[in-house]
């Protein structure tokens, strides 16, 4: 007995050593998890709720989604421990989404007498997770364009934990109606629904009537009316050097589904108003706009075949709602590069990454200088051609070179032009 007990110990921590690595264990799945795995029965966090094995809601995300002592980009890690970025270095994760860790990273810049500051809280979603050192935004109080609370944004207020959200085989979103079989957020037929089994919605995403707790227990509704479409590759936080991970954003009016720029106005309602909402967004590129983009290589450089443009520091939303059409566009090796046609669109996630990024207002791609690259390096404090001038430390911000091109998801810099400007110009191309 002794000896099958050792037997079932070991088997044990092989399948969790497996699923820690990423290799062959998904936790979510598509729908609600393993209860244990983010509530403890009888040795709760202390100070806590809901039984939860952190002190918050997104504290017991994290208790999976970080890791101290990752070296690089690691699975399904969305957070890099404040240990593993030491200042002048950057964080390590690189999912389509990004790394939380940007909120710690606040940069310092004088130039005589003028000063910038950025604070880390200006890049991306402060979500409330005290047990990992994240705090609300003490600048936003609500959500801007909204009135949802800062104070109360955390993982949950984005994602159901308890994924009931499931894309039936009529292409409906709904809570009930068939068993959920798979994540439904990848490849292949585990990933589809089939007549009598469901799968989950992209990345557990809220839906309609969803209400969700905040750190304090507060109950608040966002008022979600529906979900977005969207297929990934299953390897998807790979540093970028070498092969782009492209997530296919779709536009679906399936009931149930709604466009990205309609899930992001729930806390953003007024981004979409009179005099907040500038840019286009959920409408066809048009002819010009996707000539543009099908054509841009880099600064001065217009000679790009449509069939391999894409760049996923400006993503689009293919306009289909058709999932077996967005799954083979998902992809982290570069077989899938294809620009967009004209009735494809411009959503909120093609300037914008939906956790943070290395630069203000979660952005893909800065716009806070002209140049990305100054003679053939990233603008920082020490690019040599940039050094000496009296606005250096105004231009490159408290950065270094390598922190840039990590912003970049680690793109050489030989990818841009010696004398490189800000990607808005993928669509616009004014450079």
């Amino acid at each position: 007995m002794k000896g099958l007990k050792l037997s079932l110990v070991i088997t044990a921590a092989a399948l969790l050593t497996i699923g820690l690595s990423g290799m062959a264990y998904a936790f979510h799945s598509g729908g609600v998890a393993e209860c244990e795995g983010c509530h403890s029965m009888h040795s709760p966090k202390a100070g806590g709720r809901s039984l939860l094995v952190g002190i918050d809601q997104s504290s017991a995300c994290l208790t999976c989604h970080e890791h101290a002592g990752d070296t690089g980009p690691s699975s399904y890690h969305v957070s890099t421990a404040s240990a593993d970025m030491p200042t002048g270095t950057a964080p390590l994760q690189r999912t389509p989404g990004g790394d939380f860790g940007w909120l710690k990273k606040t940069y310092n810049a004088t130039s005589g007498t003028n000063t910038y500051s950025e604070d880390g809280a200006t890049h991306g979603h402060n979500v409330v997770a005290a047990d990992f050192n994240y705090v609300a935004d003490t600048t936003n109080t609500t959500a801007p364009g909204g009135t949802f609370s800062s104070a109360q944004l955390g993982c949950n207020s984005c994602h159901d934990p308890h994924g009931q959200y499931r894309r039936l085989q009529s292409g409906t979103i709904a809570k009930t109606g068939a068993p959920i079989k798979g994540s439904g957020s990848y490849n292949g037929a585990a990933n589809e629904p089939d007549a009598a089994n469901a799968v989950g919605v992209y990345r557990l995403l809220a839906g309609d009537s969803y209400t969700t707790h905040g750190p304090t227990g507060q109950a608040v509704t966002p008022g979600f009316n529906g979900v977005p479409a969207a297929k990934a590759p299953s390897t998807y936080n790979q540093t970028e050097a070498t092969n782009q991970v492209r997530v296919a954003y779709g536009v679906s009016t399936a009931a149930g589904h709604v466009t990205w720029g309609q899930w992001c106005a729930t806390c953003h309602t007024n981004m979409h108003s009179t005099g907040h909402y500038v840019h286009p967004v959920d409408q066809g590129l048009g002819s010009t706009i996707s000539g543009l983009y099908g054509t841009y290589v880099k600064s001065g450089d217009m000679t790009g075949s449509a069939a391999s443009s894409f760049l996923s520091l400006v993503p689009f939303s293919t306009n289909s709602g058709d999932y077996t059409v967005l799954a083979p566009l998902a992809s982290n090796t570069g077989a899938s590069l294809a620009g967009p046609g004209s009735s494809d669109q411009v959503n909120c996630m093609s300037c914008h990454r939906a956790h943070a990024s290395g630069m203000m207002e979660a952005l893909r791609f800065d716009n806070g200088y002209e140049f990305m690259v100054v003679n053939a390096n990233y603008i920082g404090m020490d690019n040599p051609t940039m050094s000496g001038g009296s606005r250096v430390a105004l231009q490159a911000r408290g950065r270094t070179m390598a922190e840039w091109q990590a912003a970049y998801y680690d793109r050489p810099v030989s990818r841009w032009a010696t004398y490189q400007r800000v990607l808005c110009n993928k669509c616009h191309a004014k450079d």
